[in-house]
């Protein structure tokens, strides 16, 4: 009998969360381990797979398990390694789905970046299944995607494609980005980038705003939703500028791969309208006209709380038995 279940990891800087799933994307037994404070990876692995073991034991033991899936930052998936992720605190190269398998059992792992195990979860539980062909774009601190073509999401030769965040969106006097070079999309359109654009803005210029009544350094992007969503032009202004930013990028997005939608997750996302209507006006005056209308643009379904578990326990159900 095809085994019922099987687990979901993702794997933050801080904290880990996991969970059993069952077929339908129920969630049964969850529970968490901290990342951060392990600077030996081994010591992180041991504390994982001790409460691997009690969501495991619940559903009936290792038997019931078909696989299991793993979403984490540089994760790639040809060689189930974590490779120099900078906000994980094990550097360099990292056999992490060999060391969860081994104190495992052997039962099989398999790993991904966060954002591409998001796609897949988007395309088994939410807004992409039955689509063969849609970006995923995740707005978070970072701007994360996972490109699905023919069914099948793209890693390129090496493991690592689809870094659709560090497109260079603004060739002069660009930002410049955690990732090291100038004008990424990342530095604009994540929360991060949203938060450094109110900076600028509150700097350069003279409207008054709800944003001035808070410290600079302490702005957040969900500062500048609460102020929009009291009516204040300046906040507004600053979801129109990083929707165009993102309209603009999709355009090209669209010319590459001709998806059928494009899917936004994170928290950005939340921001509805504030953040989907800029981006929307954006892409129809940037897009190529044979595309003008073709891809639908919309939010996952996807319950946030639950959603990085979805997505890496999806890729359980893909894995083969070693």
């Amino acid at each position: 009998m095809e085994k019922p279940y099987v687990v979901g990891i993702d794997i933050g800087g801080t904290n880990t969360v996991f969970g059993v799933v069952d077929a339908r994307g129920t969630i049964l037994y969850s529970g968490s381990a901290k990342t951060g404070k392990h600077a030996d990876v081994n010591n992180y692995v041991d504390e994982l797979a001790n409460g691997l073991e009690g969501v495991i034991r619940r559903v009936g033991g290792h038997d019931k398990i078909k696989g299991i899936g793993v979403g984490a930052p540089n994760g790639n998936y040809f060689t189930g390694c974590i490779e120099f992720a900078p906000n994980l605190p094990w550097k360099g190269t990292i056999p992490l789905a060999q060391l969860i398998s081994e104190k495992l059992n052997g039962i099989p792992v398999t790993l991904t970046n966060d954002a591409n195990a998001a796609a897949i979860g988007e395309m088994t539980y939410g807004a992409a299944r039955g689509m063969k062909d849609f970006i995923m774009i995740t707005l978070g601190t970072g701007v994360g995607s996972g490109i699905v073509i023919g069914g099948n999401l793209v890693y390129g030769h090496d493991g690592f494609a689809g870094e659709l965040g560090h497109v260079i969106t603004r060739r002069h006097n660009g930002r410049k980005c955690g990732c090291g070079r100038e004008g990424c999309l990342e530095a604009y359109a994540s929360a991060t980038g949203v938060a450094r654009t109110a900076r600028e803005y509150l700097e350069i210029r003279t409207d008054e705003s709800l944003l001035r009544n808070l410290n600079p350094d302490e702005i957040a992007s969900k500062d500048v939703y609460d102020a929009a969503m009291k009516n204040d032009k300046l906040a507004i202004e600053i979801f129109e500028a990083t929707g165009t930013m993102l309209g603009e990028a999709f355009a090209d997005f669209i010319a590459f791969s001709s998806p059928e939608a494009i899917i936004l997750f994170g928290g950005l996302a939340k921001a509805g309208d504030l953040i989907m209507k800029p981006i929307k006006e954006s892409l129809d005056q940037n897009v190529l006209k044979v595309f003008a209308g073709k891809t639908k643009l919309l939010f996952s379904q996807l319950k946030e709380s639950d959603a990085a578990v979805l997505g890496a326990s999806a890729l359980g159900w893909e894995t083969k038995e070693i």
